[in-house]
């Protein structure tokens, strides 16, 4: 037999396809989106949950691969990772949560069950149980249905006088939300100082405050009892998980609550062996990363786009940086609507529907607010463009 039939002998004896690529390289090569009929955006408005808030980097990627090539016992890996985690931030212990929703739940029902296996099993039946949450009227908000999970009522405060005389024995925990600290009467130093004069557990929900870095432990230092941060944004972890940083008995107590525990309130906010080795991986990068080069990328970012709006005649655009959450340079882009015949509602609209699509900050009326920390490299230089372009065809 000649080497050139015996060549082609064999060549036809492998599988079509799937000898010579691997399955995962054909799966990495499948374009999900374009097969669902799915379009995919420029994220030049933030990290909201509506718009997959942020993207994992390849050292969160390969965490979340080697979970998916292992199996483990899940307690013992949620005790070593809560572990890691604590020690990185410096807090007394720590967990990985399904979102900071999750953690919202969890840190509440630690607070009213304690270790407590029959509480535990009962929740949202709190008969027996304290079930006051002290609140500051400006600090409601839309997921305090999470802490609402639990059967808690919130008693409202506006004043430290206010908070003081709300305090009783049914009293089991005072939340803050620290996006609301400029516009709430009593500051987080303050109500975390109030917690520890009433010895009643304090929880601040932080979700959004990373950057700067100095906030994942920031909190705690303060006298916060508890503090939660969402794992999908700043962080760059996955966006269904979080963390629930504070006091080594409420995190027990919250692990108690959580799956894969039985017949709790948090069995249904499973966290997943991908999702605890993504998040340690991310908090280990997020701590080990150039912060004030990030900074400089990001006002590069928005200086770029800025002088591209405002070489359209009747266009002014200043950076700005929000003061809690999301605490990042951001552009605010605004006209003379008799000039430039649009509102920024219907730039909004042509920036999604053109190509590519591009999302800015949503619910801003008065302005077109950009966000430029979610951008992958080279697309604050597509969203100038196309601001431009929507802007110029509007004068």
């Amino acid at each position: 037999m000649s080497d050139r039939r015996r060549f082609l002998q064999c060549l036809a004896s492998l599988p079509v396809l799937g000898g010579v690529f691997p399955r995962a390289a054909r799966a990495a090569r499948r374009d999900y989106f374009r097969e669902l009929g799915v379009r995919p955006i420029i994220n030049a408005a933030g990290t909201y949950t509506m718009l997959t808030a942020s993207l994992m980097p390849p050292e969160v990627r390969r965490a979340w691969d080697y979970g998916a090539r292992h199996y483990c016992r899940l307690e013992e890996l949620h005790d070593a990772v809560g572990k890691r985690i604590a020690t990185l931030i410096g807090c007394e212990a720590a967990l990985v949560s399904a979102g900071a929703a999750s953690a919202l739940t969890l840190g509440t029902a630690a607070c009213m069950t304690g270790t407590n296996r029959d509480f535990i099993r009962r929740l949202p039946d709190t008969t027996g149980m304290k079930t006051e949450v002290i609140i500051q009227k400006s600090h409601r908000f839309g997921y305090d249905h999470a802490v609402r999970n639990c059967g808690i009522r919130f008693i409202e405060a506006v004043t430290r006088e206010d908070l003081e005389r709300a305090v009783n024995e049914r009293t089991v925990m005072m939340l803050f939300l620290n996006a609301n600290d400029p516009i709430g009467q009593i500051k987080s130093a303050e109500f975390a100082e109030l917690g520890k004069k009433h010895r009643i557990p304090t929880f601040t929900d932080a979700a959004a405050d990373v950057p700067p870095a100095e906030n994942l432990s920031k909190y705690i230092k303060m006298g916060f009892d508890l503090v939660t941060f969402s794992g999908g944004k700043g962080l760059c972890g996955p966006q269904s998980a979080g963390l629930l940083l504070g006091r080594k008995d409420l995190i027990q107590a919250a692990r108690l609550n959580a799956s894969p525990n039985s017949d709790t309130i948090g069995r249904g906010m499973k966290v997943n062996k991908e999702e605890l080795l993504a998040m340690l991986a991310a908090v280990e990068l997020y701590l080990s990363r150039d912060h004030a080069a990030d900074w400089r990328e990001w006002e590069k970012r928005t200086r770029r786009i800025q002088e591209a709006a405002t070489s359209v005649r009747g266009v002014k655009a200043e950076v700005y940086v929000p003061p809690v959450a999301n605490h990042v340079p951001h552009l605010r882009i605004q006209w003379d609507q008799s000039a430039v015949k649009i509102t920024p509602a219907e730039a909004a609209r042509r920036l999604r529907e053109g190509e590519p699509s591009i999302e800015v900050v949503p619910g801003v009326r008065e302005s077109l607010s950009v966000g430029v920390w979610m951008l992958e490299p080279g697309q604050d230089k597509i969203v100038a463009r196309r601001v431009r372009e929507v802007l110029r065809a509007a004068a």
